[in-house]
């Protein structure tokens, strides 16, 4: 048995929220990532598309974002562990550099299709 404090939504939250601080404040990709975020949501209300299309407009913005997220906290846990080169550690980090690499393509691929399909220019 896990000896782990109750689940407390409000608390739950605050930890969200101060890690998501944290990370708008500390990290750069992160913070180039939300401006793009935030210019793609503007964009969103001006598309002339189908729902089903911006939801998936809005799903693939918001994947770079989790996507930094999680490579920030991996960054993280191993620079706790270690800050001197070790091979295992950088493998762990360029796996994180990679997701954070995939979810951008899959955005760009998902918003480029999209965006000519509705200006009927394929």
């Amino acid at each position: 048995m896990r000896n782990q404090p109750r689940y407390h939504f409000i608390k739950n939250t605050t930890y969200a929220l101060k890690g998501l601080k944290d990370i708008i404040k500390t990290e750069n990709s992160f913070k180039i990532e939300l401006i793009f975020f935030i210019i793609a949501l503007v964009l969103l209300f001006y598309i002339d598309t189908t729902l089903t299309n911006k939801i998936i407009l809005f799903s693939t913005i918001s994947l770079v974002l989790l996507t930094e997220a999680i490579n920030s906290a991996i960054e993280r846990a191993i620079d706790l562990v270690t800050l001197e080169h070790a091979v295992l550690a950088g493998k762990a980090k360029d796996a994180g550099s990679a997701a954070v690499f995939i979810s951008i393509i899959i955005a760009l691929v998902s918003w480029s299709l999209i965006l000519l399909d509705s200006f009927h220019l394929i």
